[in-house]
């Protein structure tokens, strides 16, 4: 563990060059990267899970271990239906038998590290699908988050470099807040619910319904089709797949940056494509959530990528993270001032706004910004999507289809922010600027004028100084300018 964790940090350290010469021969990279592969798969599951999503962050780690992650599997072999027996009996009950017409406990429909899948038949006569926690699997995951957290603290104690770039605990707590629903089947449940809600109104994409939750049994509804994994694509016409992949895209762009949920792993497994019913979105365990400023934010990056915007995206991205000791604000601009050009040209079947993320998380680190966490997860979420995408409609262009939602997308944006709820938050805020710039003013003109002018303030103003006489137009300015500030900086 100790050792793994020992490994990413020297990769890290090399791919934002702070490693010695010695550690940056390509030979050294490849080989280095091999080993984090190879334990990763050899630790299990978890780990594979951890590395797929390092593979997103090319901000993080070099471009050899990037390659080499990408070849991690998350396939495991099936176990027999009699060692879920237990769990089904201690979640739904000695009798969880007659809840069902008819289990199909042959081959599991889906195999995954967490839990495997059955095809049902309920009492109504409808098919669903059946999802049981492999047993012991949620001690075991927990076990490896702490083993995995402490020795992130210690590798960052050691090399206090890394940490001075890279806070490392708190991307793995980022990548853990995402795998932690996948231990509690109410937690994927929500998840679904939420995920179907957002789905109302798109005609070729859906989520499947849930049936029953518990903490390690799910039941849902079937997700019609076959996986686009599977070669589903070939079931649909050209004009189908154009449909279902503009509509995909689009569910997602409101998911990050209207929702503030989405699903976080939208790879072609968990996509299922028929032709009448176009595409369901399945595995919800998954998903991630974003604050709404962070959404804003994201929104204002990827329409400044579209509109070839490089001093926006600058601007926004520096919202987004914030400076270390070595970041290089001009260098950085300079950086985007070149690549977002490139990317804004760009279409689905070559660069989108995946690898444009990547690009863009790269020059930041390099420039020494650290980027949140939380834009990594995102990152994942998007370079998925849009593979899947692009295995389902290769010509369709990413830019295009989110220029079309920018402005539903502005248009929620402008409903939620002037929202009753957000009025009474700002008038809250005023409020509260007011008394603090009242008290501040009354203060000064104390310290100016030597003495107490509250109790000088009489009606006429006769008998007054002119510092006292305008007091009250002193304090009334000093709250305009504080309150003007305030709106302007929260409307940025």
């Amino acid at each position: 563990m100790a050792r793994l964790a020992g490994l990413l940090a020297q990769d890290v350290l090399t791919a934002q060059g702070g490693a010695d010469r010695a550690e940056r021969g390509t030979d050294v990279q490849r080989y280095r990267a091999r080993r984090i592969r190879k334990t990763m798969e050899a630790l299990g599951p978890f780990y594979i899970k951890v590395g797929q999503v390092l593979a997103t962050r090319p901000d993080l780690v070099s471009g050899f271990l990037v390659t080499e992650l990408e070849r991690l599997q998350g396939t495991v072999t099936a176990v027999p239906f009699s060692a879920f027996e237990p769990v089904l009996e201690a979640e739904l009950g000695r009798t969880w038998r007659k809840l069902f017409r008819e289990v199909d406990s042959g081959l599991p429909c889906g195999s995954a590290s967490l839990a495997q899948v059955y095809p049902v038949v309920l009492h109504d006569g409808s098919h669903a699908v059946l999802k049981v926690q492999r047993p012991g699997a949620e001690g075991r995951m927990r076990a490896d988050m702490a083993a995995l957290s402490r020795a992130a603290r210690l590798t960052g104690r050691a090399a206090p470099r890394l940490a001075e770039v890279l806070d490392l605990d708190a991307v793995l707590q980022g990548i853990f807040d995402c795998m932690r629903p996948e231990l509690d089947f109410t937690s994927e449940a929500a998840h679904m619910e939420d995920g179907r809600r957002a789905a109302e109104g798109f005609r070729y994409l859906t989520v499947p319904a849930v049936r029953q939750a518990g903490r390690r049994v799910l039941i849902q509804s079937v997700a019609p089709g076959r996986a686009l994994s599977a070669g589903a694509a070939d079931d649909l016409c050209e004009e189908q797949r154009e449909r279902v992949g503009a509509e995909l895209l689009t569910y997602m762009y409101r998911g990050y940056f209207v929702e503030h949920f989405f699903h976080a792993d939208p790879h072609p497994g968990n996509v299922f494509l028929h032709p009448e019913t176009g595409a369901t979105l399945i595995d919800w365990g998954m998903a991630g959530r974003i604050d709404r400023h962070t959404g804003m934010l994201g929104a204002l990056a990827f329409t400044s990528i579209a509109q070839n915007d490089a001093r926006g995206l600058a601007a926004a991205w520096l919202e987004l993270g914030r400076s270390t000791p070595r970041t290089d604000l001009p260098g950085f601009r300079d950086d985007l001032t070149r690549v977002v050009p490139r990317l804004a040209a760009s279409r689905l079947d070559g660069m989108n706004f995946g690898s444009a993320l990547s690009t863009v998380l790269r020059c930041a680190a390099q420039r020494g910004i650290r980027t949140s966490p939380t834009i990594g997860i995102l990152g994942k979420s998007m370079a998925n999507v849009e593979g899947t995408v692009r295995a389902i409609a290769p010509n369709l262009a990413a830019a295009e289809v989110f220029r079309e939602t920018l402005m539903d997308v502005m248009g929620e944006l402008a409903r939620k922010y002037l929202s009753p709820e957000q009025a009474a938050r700002r008038g809250l805020e005023l409020m509260a600027v007011g008394d603090s710039a009242l008290d501040e003013a009354r203060s000064a003109l104390r310290v100016f004028a030597g003495r107490d002018t509250t109790g000088a303030m009489r009606p006429g103003g006769e008998g007054r100084d002119p510092l006292t006489r305008y007091g009250s137009a002193a304090a009334a300015g000093a709250f305009a300018a504080w309150a003007l500030h305030q709106l302007t900086r929260h409307a940025r």
